[in-house]
């Protein structure tokens, strides 16, 4: 193995230049409750079949019921919707809380207001390093109009 020349705080000084939209991840628990977190490792895998993927990190308490469940939602979060990126990125079993929300088709909570929503049955868990790749095939897609929510040098941004 080649030994690295950085360490995992440069690692991700580097990775913060690289721009990106914020979502919330969404699944349900056993009992049909609602369950979310704000993710920002997503992306479009394919076109045909119509696959995405997100990367969540091993720790995260919602993790068993991403690797248990049959589907999961990305809520893709408009510029208005920091407050709700900050809250489903806080620890706690109450994020959905007073959060405008509906059902979708597949079962999976998806966030009145988001700028896309995609509802997806999973098709493949690939472990990597310390997260899961969860690759989902969209069955259903929503948009609206509006500006994205984006994070770049560890910051909310806004499109110039």
């Amino acid at each position: 193995m080649i030994p690295s020349s950085f360490d995992a705080a440069d690692f991700r000084h580097v990775c913060a230049k690289y721009a990106t939209g914020i979502t919330i991840t969404t699944v349900c628990g056993d009992d049909g409750s609602p369950h979310g977190m704000t993710v920002n490792s997503f992306s479009s895998v394919s076109l045909a079949p119509p696959l995405i993927l997100v990367c969540i990190d091993l720790r995260a308490a919602l993790m068993p019921l991403f690797r248990t469940g049959k589907h999961f939602g990305v809520n893709v979060l408009s510029e208005a919707q920091k407050d709700l990126s900050n809250r489903f990125a806080q620890k706690g079993e109450d994020r959905f809380e007073g959060v405008a929300w509906v059902t979708g088709a597949s079962g999976v909570p998806l966030i009145r207001g988001a700028l896309a929503s995609f509802e997806c049955a999973v098709t493949k868990i690939i472990e990597a390093g310390d997260h899961i790749v969860a690759i989902g095939e969209v069955l259903h897609i929503e948009r609206a109009e509006g500006r994205p929510l984006i994070y770049f040098d560890s910051k909310y941004r806004t499109l110039g």
